[in-house]
């Protein structure tokens, strides 16, 4: 009677971790969805920031465009690579709802959300050291901030920014869930 009553204990254990396991493989896919949007919404954000300054006469025009700056260049392809990565992750993730005991796929989207998340930090971090220069400027080498002409650019231009450095986040997060999955399996 013991023997029935434990096997019958463990058998709703592993229903549990079964359980908890596809909760977190449906968490995983939302943050896997909110964070392709971020980074597609900062891509894209980026990309169009432009803006045109006439100077004294109608025929000399200034323009702020976002390939004007490699770092910003570099900003919009990470924010890219990063959100066909999550596109194509998101598969998985559904897998992972259905099978939430499978492993090696786990281990492999650990990997790849870790190589993501760098890619993911150098570009928004090159990014935004370009626009602290032009809202503040370096008085130490004479380069002024940009940003009292260019209100537009510069607004746009840090408001890409906090997709991506939400995304950044969901993404630490989903290696979290992920691991988490992995080490309950």
């Amino acid at each position: 009677m013991k023997a029935v009553s434990i096997e019958a204990g463990e058998a709703s254990k592993a229903k549990r971790v079964h359980g908890v396991n596809r909760g977190i493989s449906v968490f995983d896919l939302i943050l896997r969805i909110v964070a392709l949007v971020g980074t597609l919404a900062s891509a894209v954000a980026m990309g169009t920031a432009d803006q045109a300054l006439s100077f004294s006469t109608q025929i000399v025009n200034f323009e702020a465009q976002y390939d004007d700056i490699d770092a910003f260049k570099f900003f919009v392809v990470s924010n890219s690579i990063t959100c066909v990565y999550l596109a194509l992750s998101v598969p998985i993730s559904i897998f992972h709802i259905i099978r939430s005991r499978a492993g090696k796929s786990r281990v492999l989207l650990i990997v790849l959300d870790a190589i993501m998340l760098v890619f993911l930090t150098s570009g928004a971090s090159a990014a935004a050291a370009i626009v602290y220069l032009a809202h503040n400027g370096n008085t130490s080498t004479n380069w002024f901030s940009i940003c009292q002409q260019y209100t537009d650019f510069c607004q746009r231009s840090a408001g890409s920014l906090i997709g991506s450095f939400g995304a950044m986040a969901l993404m630490v997060l989903l290696i979290i869930l992920s691991s988490i999955a992995l080490s309950r399996r």
